[in-house]
């Protein structure tokens, strides 16, 4: 049974994290698994749109305790394997920012520490409405610390610091509230309105998609100026594709756009 799921629907890569034994936690063959996946999906102009989910009654219940504390172990007191391990993570949620596809989560049941950094490190989240989130370490004396990194870029600080603080959970409906996820739906229907995001987003042109999640996520570390100034040369770039070109006849000829791309 493979770890890591992958089925394809079209345009869409549909991963399911796959150790529901584990609450898919991120262990070790987790994180390899995720960014060998991801690795290979950023070299697959095809795909256009990816989703992830998990199996079982969780999404991600964040990093494998028990692999931490046997990593402990060593001789050092685990430093090394802790300093490889937060690093691996780190890789594997700078990889979907930098994936060329918007990715879009899918939790369900709960979403803790790194489970919870996963979402947030996702471009968009439909979740399940019973889903629970969390950055829980601090209740077991280790605050999470790199998870706070993703979750304080999607919500507003002092309401992430009290959940990094207190490590009390956050239901579907606060959790839309304050942009976590976009969307909560009853969890029968979580598979169908995420393919259904999916399938929206799919269907715009492939390049421009691409073009536009690395120019949003660049601009946001810019002063309002040199925002302005990149993106006026990416949207430069992105008039000159011959495919925008069609789209915007298309448009005005009020049919269908013949892309390539």
């Amino acid at each position: 049974m493979a770890i890591l799921d992958r089925t394809d629907d079209g345009p869409v890569a549909r991963l399911i994290l796959n150790d529901p034994g584990k609450l898919n936690a991120l262990s070790d063959a987790m994180l390899a698994a995720l960014q060998a996946e991801l690795d290979r999906i950023a070299e697959e102009p095809a795909i256009r749109v990816v989703t992830l989910g998990g199996a079982g009654k969780a999404f991600c219940a964040g990093h494998d305790l028990k692999e931490m504390t046997a990593g402990r172990q060593s001789e050092d007191g685990g430093r090394a394997y802790f300093a490889d391990l937060f690093s691996r993570c780190t890789s594997v949620m700078t990889a979907i920012r930098n994936l060329p596809q918007p990715v879009i989560a899918a939790p369900h049941g709960i979403a803790t520490a790194a489970g919870c950094q996963l979402v947030a490190s996702c471009d968009m989240a439909v979740a399940a409405e019973s889903t629970r989130f969390g950055v829980n370490g601090v209740n077991i004396g280790l605050f999470c610390s790199t998870p706070m990194v993703a979750l304080s870029r999607n919500i507003p600080r002092k309401q992430a610091f009290e959940m990094l603080t207190t490590g009390e959970f956050v239901e579907t409906g606060r959790a839309r509230e304050l942009g976590l996820i976009n969307r909560a739906v009853p969890h029968d229907q979580l598979d169908a309105a995420t393919m259904e995001l999916a399938e929206t987003v799919a269907g715009k042109l492939g390049s421009a998609v691409r073009i536009g999640k690395r120019a949003f996520y660049d601009q946001l570390e810019m002063p309002l100026d040199q925002a302005y100034a990149h993106t006026g040369a990416v949207m430069v770039e992105n008039m000159l594709d011959s495919d925008t070109a069609e789209g915007i006849s298309a448009f005005l000829e009020k049919r269908p756009p013949e892309w390539q791309q």
